[in-house]
Parts: structure tokens; C-alpha cells; sequence
């Protein structure tokens, strides 16, 4: 029997699985609890593994040229596609003509579409009516909860007696929902009682157990929202450790996020990924990424609260740069470095592991 409550996930990600607008389809391939997932349609890659392409190891995830190729192949291999994932995240996150069109053909061949974008489906007349007559569910994962359901910030978040560890960046799509995980996983590891507060539509469909869509809810009740779904976490599961992941980056001209996540979810400390490679703002030619000094200031001076860690991003980097670059992090801030993808996190375990301790003896609020 399948154990994955949605069945089985081809990902599209069609022209964006070596770039940062694929990053939806990364995290998928990486692990989800929500789908198994087959494979990913992908024309610049395909025959190849997607593991090798992430992370240079075979997980048997095979990526195909187009949709047709991958529900045939599926079907061939005795373990048919129930859903077409869209792996995308675009700037703005709009579809193109040709996404749309593939998103028509697989309506058509019996899968239902999950979808993290911010052009909804489920309201396009065209995609909507096929999917009506075809019995097929499209879900927008990114629509905003009805307003009733909406929270304002109460100041509750003060009664959460766990460790809250926030997972900023200093850039945007730089990897702190894939470190955050790798956070979660190692702290469980070590025996802690951890949750994980997914703040995006990817974290969703990697199915976490508590989380919102940031950036689709309406201005007003970010702070609420953030701080109700903390609360709500530390008080079903009373965990000993919550830990938040960060969207976009405090100083990103197209994505400042953080600001909320900071005053509402009112983090004890914070672990900041950074690309090091990266010379501008994600997208943004001309505008250069301020300092990881400048960041890290900013963070605590906003916060009040100290950043205990650098993670790296090790994008145009090989491994040797990388040990290099954790090497002068180290010397430049003070603070331990490492990348999570290759190093593991137990060196970040070990930063939080005292701030743990005065958390359980009531010396951090």
C-alpha cells in the first residue's frame, strides 16, 4: 500500500530545474511526506537523474521531456501518476502559455494538479471546465484563507515556552527551507522534540504539519497568522524546539521578507543562509546583496536577538571553495559555518544546543 496520503506526484518544472525558479521541484525531490514522488518533466535534462543534478546522487527520481513521456512511462513501470505537481516558482509566480497548455494535457490524461502559484486554476474558465468534466481536482494551495479564518496578532506567541529558532536568508530562493529541514531532521536525531513552521507552498507540499502561505495573505494578519500557527504548534505538540523558516530576505527589494517573521514569531535566535557566490539580489541585476556583516547587524538590531550560525548555499562553489568560505564566515562573524547539504548540521546543533538549555530553565523570552 502507498503510504503517501496524496499518491503518486510527476513534478513539472519545465525550462527551470538548474535554476532558482526551480526551486519548488528541488525541494520535492529532496523529500516530501505528502507525495511519492515519480518523476520530473524537465526537456533541458531529461534522461537524467534529478538527484545527480541537485545533489550528485542517484535517488532514481528520473526526469522526462514532457508530460506525455512521463504519465507513459508510469504507467509502463506499474505505478501510475495520480497528480501533476507544478514544481515552479517564477517571479510573481505566474504561469507562461506553454505550462499552461502541458497543464491542459495532463488534465486530459487523468491526473489531478496541485498548484503553489499565484495565477489560480481553479478560477481560469478554460482549465477549470476541462477539469469539471474530466473529474479532475485542482487545488490552489496559495489562495489565502477565507478572512473570517484570519488571526491578528494577540500577543500569545509570549505564552510559547519552546526554543524558536528562525531560518533567515540574506537573499531570496538561497536555500533556508532546505537547511530549516535539515535543521529539523538533525535536532530530532539528537532526541529533541522539534516542530517545523513552513511559511511557503513548497514546505506544504513536502507536508508539513503546521504552516501558512506568507506572502498570499493579506497584510493585516501576517503577524497574526505567524504568530497563531507558532502557537498552535507549541500548544498541540508542546515540542522543545520550533523551527521557523524564513521567506525571502530582510533586504531584497522584491521579497523583504522576515520583518514579520522576527516581530510576530518573535524567534530566540537565528540561523541566516547565505550564498557567498551570489553578487546581487536574486533576479536583480544592479542591485548588489548587502553584506553578510551588514545582514547579520540588521537581523539583531531589528530582533534584539542573537544570529548563532551561517549556513552556506553552495551554489558556483566546488567543495574546496565552500571550506573556504565557511573558513572566512568563521573569521570574519565569529559564528559557526557550515553546509547543510554537505557537512550535516551537527555543527548547528551544537550552536542551539545551549540556548536549549536556558529554554528549558526559563532564561530565554
Amino acid at each position: 500500500m502507498n503510504s503517501f496520503p496524496e499518491g503518486n506526484a510527476i513534478i513539472y518544472c519545465e525550462g527551470c530545474f538548474q535554476t532558482p525558479r526551480g526551486k519548488t521541484a528541488h525541494g520535492l525531490v529532496r523529500g516530501t511526506k505528502r507525495y511519492h514522488v515519480l518523476s520530473v518533466v524537465e526537456s533541458h535534462c531529461a534522461s537524467k537523474d534529478a538527484g545527480v543534478i541537485l545533489d550528485g546522487h542517484a535517488n532514481g527520481v528520473l526526469i522526462y521531456r514532457d508530460v506525455e513521456e512521463a504519465v507513459g512511462a508510469a504507467r509502463k513501470n506499474g505505478d501510475p501518476a495520480s497528480h501533476l505537481v507544478i514544481g515552479l516558482a517564477p517571479d510573481g509566480g505566474r504561469f507562461n502559455d506553454d505550462a499552461r497548455s502541458d497543464i491542459m494535457k495532463t488534465i486530459r490524461m487523468g491526473l489531478h494538479i496541485d498548484s503553489g502559484l499565484h495565477d489560480f486554476l481553479s478560477e481560469d474558465f478554460e482549465s477549470a471546465q476541462l477539469a469539471s468534466n474530466c473529474r479532475i481536482r485542482i487545488r490552489d494551495i496559495r489562495k489565502s484563507p477565507p478572512r473570517q479564518d484570519l488571526h491578528f496578532f494577540s500577543g500569545k506567541i509570549q505564552e510559547v515556552t519552546a526554543l524558536k529558532v528562525a531560518v533567515l536568508g540574506t537573499d531570496s530562493a538561497v536555500g533556508k527551507r532546505t537547511t530549516a529541514w535539515g535543521i529539523v531532521d538533525a535536532l530530532q536525531a539528537a532526541g529533541c522534540a522539534v516542530e517545523f513552521i513552513g511559511t511557503g507552498q513548497t514546505s506544504w507540499m513536502q507536508g508539513c504539519r503546521y504552516g501558512i502561505m506568507l506572502d498570499a495573505l493579506i497584510n493585516d494578519f501576517v503577524s497574526g497568522e505567524i504568530e497563531h500557527i507558532v502557537w498552535t504548534a507549541w500548544k498541540e505538540s508542546q515540542p522543545q524546539v520550533i523551527v521557523i523558516e524564513g521567506q525571502g530576505s530582510l533586504m531584497n527589494p522584491a521579497y523583504p521578507g522576515g520583518y514579520e517573521i522576527l516581530a510576530a514569531g518573535r524567534p530566540d535566535v537565528v540561523i541566516l543562509q547565505h550564498a557567498p557566490a551570489r553578487q546581487e539580489y536574486d533576479g536583480f541585476p544592479g542591485y548588489p546583496i548587502h553584506s553578510l556583516g551588514k545582514q547579520i547587524e540588521a537581523i539583531e538590531l531589528l530582533s534584539g536577538k542573537p544570529v548563532v550560525a551561517v549556513t552556506l548555499n553552495h551554489e558556483k562553489l566546488d567543495v574546496r571553495q565552500v571550506s573556504m568560505a565557511c573558513e572566512q564566515i568563521r573569521k570574519d562573524t565569529g559564528l559557526p559555518a557550515c553546509d547543510i547539504l554537505l557537512h550535516g548540521a551537527s555543527q548547528i546543533v551544537h550552536a542551539l544546543m545551549p540556548y536549549l538549555e536556558r529554554s528549558k530553565e526559563g532564561a530565554i523570552g
